[in-house]
């Protein structure tokens, strides 16, 4: 009897910072039993849109390794790094399933994304090739029945990496919204204006 292979998640973003609620988010969507493992995979910056906020793909990677250290099932994919840009999901996914052929992997997205998954390059591979996990977010509704779709239950977390970049900008409190690992690392790093007059 062949083994069973193993359903990997790819849960895509830029990280930027990760925070308390994408690990907490995470692990939810391993313990609905949908996935064996999520792989939290670093979306790289994009070289035609540098952006003064987005730190190096460098840090934000070391930050993931901080966030899932000792979390179980929880991994850090960053293969979108050595990919050709832009990097488009579904070669993400083709890419993956080539180099990993005893995995099968599903892409999470959130509620949101879901709204305007039709935009998506090649959307309709995606859902027929790997299926799609979707998650609440807050002010959009996502149903069941579309074939390939399954919609998790997951706690709504009011916390945003664009609100902590803001805090730690201003000079305000941000360690109880990222892991306290990620928040030393932005401290000593000096990241999103961290410690400027």
């Amino acid at each position: 009897m062949k083994p069973r292979r193993k359903t990997m998640g790819i849960f895509g973003g830029s990280f930027n910072p990760v925070h308390n609620g994408h690990i907490a988010l995470a692990k939810a969507i391993v313990a609905s039993g949908e996935v064996d493992e999520v792989w939290l995979t670093l979306s790289p910056q994009n070289p035609f849109k540098k952006s003064k906020t987005l730190a190096d793909d460098v840090h934000r990677l070391a930050m993931l390794h901080l966030a899932v250290d000792g979390e179980e099932g929880l991994e850090v994919c960053d293969v979108e790094l050595s990919l050709p840009r832009p990097s488009y999901t579904i070669n993400t996914l083709r890419h993956l399933t080539s180099e990993r052929p005893d995995c099968r992997f599903r892409l999470i997205v959130g509620a949101d994304n879901y709204a305007v998954f039709d935009r998506w390059r090649e959307h309709d591979r995606l859902i027929a090739d790997y299926g799609l996990i979707v998650y609440p977010r807050q002010g959009f509704d996502a149903e069941a029945g579309e074939k390939g779709v399954t919609i998790v239950e997951a706690p709504l977390y009011d916390v945003s990496s664009t609100e902590i970049r803001a805090a730690i900008a201003d000079g305000d409190d941000f360690s109880t919204m990222v892991p306290s690992s990620v928040a030393d690392y932005i401290k000593e790093n000096k990241l999103y204006g961290y410690g400027r007059e």
